[in-house]
């Protein structure tokens, strides 16, 4: 269909590499909103005000103003650490520094989403469960985490969408994801369209797929659940 001059596995292997790093960042998120969202309900003023903080700040700072914070700020401050130790030189990976900026950005976006997910689920049915004998694992296990997950899926399968293209960013700091081989690609064959429009496709791939599971799993976890009708 498109003529990629010989770069179609160099393009297919840096959608692999997309995908890892979606992947991972999905993971972080992941932790991190549960984290976020455990402190957020906690009685603790000191919690609550901590996580306030954090998802304030990764909330309102731009993606790719932090990415580059974080990629070459960090690099600055390890050199630094590094220098006063004696130690040798110790350059920190582009993966890893993706993977942390967009872990951290959307674990800001999980915490709201697990945050809500947990106070929709109704007081009586914890406390149901304790009258009746459970310990506060079978309780989470057995009565909050369901529903939980049935709340919060709609929420975190928005994220899981943007967080999936957000990661186009990374290829600024180096990284050799799908964007940055089609970015070398184009300019050697002078075919930037080509390219893109080829980026844009497996993009558009990853996302419909994740679509059709997130149906899947919306139907999993609202099974015996009858939607009331206004």
């Amino acid at each position: 269909m498109f003529d990629l001059h010989g770069y179609g596995a160099s393009v297919l292997e840096g959608a692999w590499l997309t995908l890892a790093v979606a992947l991972a960042s999905l993971l972080l998120a992941v932790v991190l909103g549960l984290a976020g969202a455990a402190a957020k309900l906690a009685p603790l003023r000191g919690l609550r005000a901590l996580a306030t903080v954090y998802t304030t700040l990764m909330r309102g700072m731009p993606d790719l103003v932090l990415m580059l914070l974080i990629f070459f700020g960090g690099q600055m401050l390890v050199n630094r650490i590094t220098d006063a130790l004696g130690w040798d030189y110790i350059d920190i990976d582009p993966f890893v520094a993706g993977v942390m900026t967009i872990g951290l950005i959307f674990g800001a976006y999980m915490t709201e989403t697990f945050r809500g997910a947990i106070l929709a689920v109704p007081k009586g049915q914890l406390e149901a469960g304790y009258a009746y004998g459970m310990n506060g694992w079978q309780v989470f296990r057995r009565i909050l985490l369901p529903q939980m997950v049935r709340y919060a899926l709609p929420g975190f399968g928005n994220n899981w969408l943007v967080l999936l293209k957000t990661t186009a960013l990374v290829s600024v700091i180096g990284l050799d994801d799908m964007m940055r081989k089609a970015s070398l690609a184009a300019g050697a064959t002078r075919m930037p369209f080509t390219f893109y429009f080829v980026v844009a496709l497996g993009f558009l791939a990853f996302t419909s797929v994740s679509v059709l599971l997130l149906r899947w799993a919306e139907r999993r976890y609202s099974a015996g659940f009858v939607r009331r009708e206004e």
